[in-house]
């Protein structure tokens, strides 16, 4: 009897149809398991020095004194991300827009209430969608006249993962909600999660901002570099170890107590004094308002305004003073 005599003209057509297919994706696999894929091992200096050479720090910016006499430039940043970061790894569950939404009508204030004791002026990055989400946060912060709103994204997007043009279209948005519920127009520039794409810098410089926080270059104030040249922009850099959401997340493998936290910044800002230059650090009014970490954070300011020459500035006052000792 000839093979498959007994299977149905058109089930036969059908097996051999997929049998085909089934063939050709086996062969494009093992295909595609043969290409070398493009590592750093295989690129030209040419390929190596065009990635290094997107945006690298200039001139170091550190004043011959701050003001005052001070010894040391001290800024604090809160990054006011709430309900937005919930987003990071998909559609959130209703839990996590919770903790978020305890920085906005918790947290906050505790912070606000700290600085104002000690008359501290801080920088507010906070994400559009966040602000007008919870407007009354501006008022919040406005206790202090001092204290600065900036820009961190509109959603607290990853600029690598969003096209150029609506990175720009994001960036004017947040610019302008800013300006209509602060009453102010930033004129600073964090990143959402410290992430630049490669449009990010020529739209901050078309953008016209002072001075951007996000890069990590230095500890100290420097000019921000894109493709070689000098931008006119200050750069005031940030580090993973100067942030407390590595640290104080409960849930995470790094966990570390407020206070262990705080002897991290602590050092940090003992050797800045010595060396006479800056330390900023970024915290994040859901994490660093809780009641026990609003008590590390005032030890910790405690503990600075303890020492002589001290200089408590907001990013914009630090970016303004540097760029007119250096005569930029």
């Amino acid at each position: 009897m000839p093979l498959f005599s007994h299977i149905h003209p058109l089930s036969l057509l059908y097996f051999l149809f997929f049998s085909f297919i089934l063939l050709a994706c086996e062969d494009q696999e093992d295909h595609n398991q043969d290409e070398t894929p493009d590592q750093k091992w295989t690129w030209t200096k040419e390929r190596f020095d065009e990635a290094v050479n997107q945006v690298r720090a200039g001139r170091d910016l550190t004043p011959a004194s701050w003001p005052n006499n001070s010894k040391v430039a001290v800024l604090l940043s809160f990054d006011v991300d709430n309900e937005t970061v919930a987003w990071w790894d998909g559609e959130p569950a209703i839990t996590d827009l919770s903790r978020g939404e305890y920085g906005s009508r918790v947290a906050l204030k505790r912070v606000v209430d700290l600085l104002e004791k000690y008359e501290v002026p801080a920088s507010f990055f906070i994400p559009a969608l966040s602000l007008t989400t919870s407007p009354q946060m501006a008022e919040e912060i406005k206790r202090l006249p001092r204290h600065e709103f900036a820009v961190h994204g509109w959603i607290h997007e990853r600029n690598t993962r969003v096209p150029p043009e609506k990175e720009r279209e994001m960036v004017e948005k947040s610019i302008q909600t800013l300006k209509d519920i602060t009453g102010e127009t930033p004129v600073g520039y964090r990143a959402p999660s410290w992430n630049f794409s490669q449009a990010t810098p020529q739209i901050l410089m078309d953008m016209g901002f002072l001075y951007e926080s996000s890069m990590m270059a230095d500890d100290r104030p420097y000019e921000l570099v894109v493709k070689g040249q000098p931008t006119g922009m200050v750069e005031l850099p940030v580090e993973w170890i100067l942030d407390d959401a590595p640290l104080l997340n409960p849930r995470g493998n790094r966990y570390s107590t407020p206070r262990q936290l705080m002897e991290v910044f602590r050092d940090e800002f003992d050797v800045a004094y010595e060396e006479g230059t800056m330390i900023l650090i970024t915290m994040h009014p859901h994490y660093i308002g809780h009641r026990s970490r609003i008590v590390a954070l005032e030890e910790l300011i405690q503990y600075m305004q303890s020492k002589e020459g001290v200089w408590f500035a907001t990013h914009k006052e630090a970016a303004e003073y540097v760029k007119k000792e250096a005569g930029m």
